[in-house]
């Protein structure tokens, strides 16, 4: 079936798989009725019918085509209902919408990515983009933390990662149990454990904004520029088309100038960490 072009009109997908990633996050395993594909770090919105529609970065590797994944963590009403779906079930999906990751800045440096909680999800769709890209790449370190081990989400892809040339990956939880083998403490601890090639670099933060914060201000006092830093700002983006206002920030519109937006493009804008 051809692909449907009118932004305004959600299309079928069938649940195809529902994984249990953590006790709040779930991964959902989507077949779209239709053609679909999208560029990491671009968002879709997902409907529910009777029940409303939210934004997500599908957590899929956009190279797939017969697929599409997006991780959910359990934060409100058409979240809670989201996680209540079974196989063979079926959501609308629009998009995808906005800017995603500029990989043509990436190629030939160092890739430091640093994320927390569910902000995992935009970046395991972008590491799958770069194994595939591995080439073209002088290295990735993925730097990864959660409150605890059992919301480590994606641990059969981390210990694939794991395994691939060119790729690190370091984890940290806040509370350590006796099980846990790795750094205990925020994520930003783990940036003291790698030596970067800061002049041939480029770092990518996303997670909760407390975490995207520090994170920002530890690269920078690492020595990262303005320009080689990029966030994943999924802010409150509600009709992806930036009518609705509900994502602004200054004269951007989340949803359509980002979500990835540099450092330096919005450093200057009140709040940006709300």
């Amino acid at each position: 079936m051809e692909a449907i072009n009118n932004i305004y009109t959600p299309f079928k997908a069938k649940v195809d798989k529902v994984i249990d990633e953590s006790p709040l996050i779930k991964t959902f395993v989507l077949q779209p009725e239709t053609t679909f594909t999208f560029k990491t770090g671009e968002f879709i919105e997902v409907t529910l019918d009777g029940i409303g529609e939210a934004p997500f970065t599908p957590s899929s590797s956009p190279l797939k085509t017969d697929t599409i994944e997006i991780t959910v963590m359990k934060t409100g009403y058409v979240t809670d209902r989201l996680h209540l779906l079974q196989p063979g079930e079926t959501v609308g999906i629009r998009g995808p919408f906005g800017r995603g990751y500029p990989l043509d800045k990436f190629y030939g440096k160092e890739v430091i990515i640093m994320g927390g909680g569910c902000g995992f999800a935009p970046i395991r769709s972008l590491i799958y983009n770069l194994i595939a890209e591995k080439d073209r790449l002088k290295k990735v370190t993925l730097c990864y933390g959660a409150k605890t081990p059992e919301e480590c989400i994606y641990k059969p892809f981390v210990s694939q990662v794991r395994s691939i040339d060119k790729f690190t990956v370091l984890r940290s939880v806040d509370q350590a149990d006796e099980s846990w083998g790795e750094k205990e403490g925020v994520v930003t601890i783990l940036l003291d454990d790698i030596e970067i090639d800061i002049n041939n670099a480029v770092s990518v933060v996303c997670g909760p904004p407390i975490m995207m914060k520090y994170g920002t201000l530890k690269l920078l006092e690492k020595g990262f520029t303005e320009d080689n830093i990029f966030l994943s700002m999924e802010k409150n983006m509600s009709c992806g088309l930036g009518k609705c206002g509900h994502c602004m920030m200054g004269n951007l519109f989340v949803c359509k100038d980002g979500p990835v937006f540099s450092y330096r493009e919005i450093k200057d804008f009140p709040d940006i960490w709300k």
